[in-house]
């Protein structure tokens, strides 16, 4: 779709557009208020400066929209379109060894515990064993820091979504 297309969807239409690419309600509610923009550049600017913007409490309801990684059963209970998505982008996954699958899991109960959300990282062009890596490196962060590396992989993945989503063709 394009940026035209997009500045008229209907309000239900977009919130759903906006939506497919971060569960937060507040991001989506800027998202959808903000329309028109003059073109992508403009969008993309607008999407990051109103994430960054966000309290905590709403990168951590982003968080809760995702899968975890490595979890086959968690993207299942995810919608059609945003399971779609989240496969496509964890694909790195779906060859790992079971060894690699329950050191994620594992990884993926640590990191939740520490931390209170799931493991975020942007997992496009990702090994397994990749992904298991930076898990386990990221254990050992601050919270307080790690809150905020979790926020930009997330921003990293709302931006490949925005971006697909205006390269799809209506």
């Amino acid at each position: 779709m394009t940026v035209a297309e997009l500045n008229t969807l209907p309000i239900a239409e977009a919130r759903l557009a906006f939506e497919r690419c971060c569960g937060c309600t507040g991001w989506v509610d800027q998202m959808v208020t903000r329309r028109p923009f003059a073109d992508q550049a403009q969008l993309l600017a607008f999407a990051r400066d109103a994430w960054d913007a966000l309290p905590p409490e709403d990168w951590r309801d982003a968080f809760a929209h995702h899968p975890r990684i490595g979890d086959r059963a968690s993207l299942e209970g995810r919608s059609a379109a945003s399971a779609d998505l989240a496969a496509r982008e964890q694909a790195g996954a779906t060859s790992a060894s079971r060894a690699t699958l329950e050191a994620l899991a594992e990884g993926n109960r640590a990191y939740q515990e520490r931390f209170g959300y799931i493991f975020i990282v942007f997992a496009s062009g990702r090994s397994a064993d990749e992904m298991l890596a930076i898990l386990r490196n990221r254990l050992g962060n601050q919270p307080e820091a790690e809150l905020a590396l979790a926020a930009a992989e997330q921003w990293k993945i709302m931006r490949l979504r925005l971006e697909r989503l205006l390269d799809e063709t209506s």
